[in-house]
């Protein structure tokens, strides 16, 4: 007897702790910033791998929303009144099974509803949808969480992308969350939708990117020099950001992926398949950062930009074994050469940049060839733009040498360099041209190994002046 009436506690704690979910969510850090993205950008994308709380994410926010019910750690957007919020994803069978199972609980009883992130005491209403088995069409929901929340009701509805573009038009709603990677024309018609929304325009997609550089995918990954693009956030989640798995676990799970599916489903790297520049494993070239021996010859890329990056990285050398670093990335939009100076010059205001063509192009405002400007602002511009010892610079023999470098262990990069990797694993061809998009710090790796031959060792300071290293009246010297 007594078993038995511990087991029905028991069994009684479970139910209600089944019921108070959202209370429960304690987001992984990934997730965190995700939601934290919401208060500043009006389109956010999740792309995570498979099994690693991407879903989870989104219905959590979208209950917080729905609810008003903001916990004390929410940095995110906040909506002072009840909202209107749309949910989809490929199919009604998907978005059944996936967001509404992840805000509502298991759909195959209703008695189940109220499991899920939207607690029970929240649930007013729901009506069904038509033409599969226990999907809904939209379900209200009690808002107000005390404070300056406003109470009220907020209103769920789902939609799926097999039902066309036009099923996607409608009423002005608050957000729409697309739960699987959409087709441009659904995205676009449901974020139109939110135009006139508390927030203006607010959606939220979570996928795992198998469908490689779609027109979704690239929009988010290689926006356009456009305002849009600053509206778009993209946050990124490995199998190695998923807090719920050991090491162990993750080693058989990446283990029982295919091959070519690896980095997308356990990385959320879009699949880019033939298409990738560099078809080598991330984990092949990273390398935890070290304290880089002294006697290492250094030497700056540097590749200029305004309304795309500038961006800049340093290389140390071990002549021993031919192995060149990557150990310092640097890269920002719309910034003057003093202020990526200011940057640079603390990685060694002795060791030398190099500089692609471009470098001697004139500034309109001052007439002053950019590598001059950047020598003028205290960085060790080379004498010559990035050339190969021939004095060739072609691209693709460039890109080359890189890919043989990481196919033979003979170029490691720092693993704390976010921006570096994230270029790497996008860079692709299409149609046999390499696309010139989020390309910034790979070009300015590029020009540094061209010119790898005056890479330096850190000089004495007394003998600074007499060796050249100093520009005279700005001119580039070295």
């Amino acid at each position: 007897m007594h078993d038995d009436l511990r087991g029905a506690m028991l069994a009684q704690v479970e139910a209600e702790l089944s019921r108070r979910r959202l209370e429960q969510y304690n987001a992984y850090a990934k997730q965190r910033a995700f939601h934290a993205a919401g208060a500043k950008y009006s389109e956010r994308l999740f792309m995570a791998g498979n099994q690693l709380g991407k879903t989870v994410a989104g219905g959590a926010e979208w209950a917080i929303h729905l609810t008003g019910r903001y916990p004390s750690w929410w940095e995110g957007a906040v909506f002072e009144k009840p909202v209107t919020l749309w949910a989809g994803s490929v199919t009604g069978e998907s978005t059944r099974d996936n967001p509404q199972r992840i805000l509502l609980g298991p759909p195959a009883v209703s008695e189940a509803w109220g499991t899920g992130m939207i607690p029970a005491d929240a649930i007013k209403d729901y009506s069904r949808a038509m033409g599969v088995a226990n999907l809904l069409d939209s379900v209200v929901v009690r808002h107000g969480g005390g404070g300056d929340v406003q109470a009220g009701e907020s209103v769920l509805s789902f939609k799926a992308y097999e039902k066309g573009r036009e099923k996607w038009q409608g009423p002005t709603v608050d957000g729409v969350w697309y739960d699987e990677e959409p087709p441009l024309d659904i995205y676009s018609e449901g974020l139109t939708r939110t135009n006139n929304g508390q927030r203006g325009q607010f959606s939220q997609m979570t996928f795992t990117p198998l469908l490689g550089m779609s027109a979704v995918v690239t929009m988010f990954l290689l926006p356009a020099k456009d305002a849009s693009a600053t509206a778009r956030h993209v946050t990124n989640m490995t199998i190695e950001d998923a807090e719920h798995y050991t090491p162990e676990q993750r080693e058989k799970i990446i283990a029982s992926y295919p091959a070519h599916e690896r980095e997308a489903r356990a990385k959320g790297i879009p699949t880019l398949g033939s298409g990738r520049i560099f078809p080598v494993e991330e984990d092949a070239i990273k390398v935890a950062p070290f304290q880089v021996p002294a006697h290492w010859p250094r030497i700056n890329g540097i590749d200029f930009g305004w309304d795309h990056p500038t961006a800049a990285v340093q290389l140390a050398w071990d002549r021993d074994v031919d192995c060149i670093y990557v150990i310092r990335a640097h890269r920002m939009r719309e910034a003057t050469p003093v202020m990526h100076a200011a940057t640079i010059k603390p990685w060694g205001a002795w060791v030398p940049t190099s500089w692609p063509h471009d470098g001697l192009q004139h500034d309109k405002g001052s007439g002053e060839q950019l590598a001059k400007q950047y020598a003028a602002a205290g960085l060790k511009m080379l004498r010559d733009r990035a050339t190969f010892d021939d004095g060739s610079n072609g691209v693709e023999a460039g890109l080359m040498d890189m890919l043989e470098r990481m196919q033979t262990g003979r170029l490691k990069v720092f693993s704390n360099l976010d921006d570096w990797f994230q270029e790497f694993r996008l860079y692709h061809r299409k149609d046999g041209k390499v696309v010139k998009a989020m390309d910034d710090l790979l070009s300015a790796t590029r020009y540094a190994l061209m010119m790898k031959r005056k890479a330096i060792v850190r000089p004495v300071e007394a003998s600074t002046s007499r060796r050249g290293w100093e520009p005279l009246d700005a001119e580039v010297g070295y």
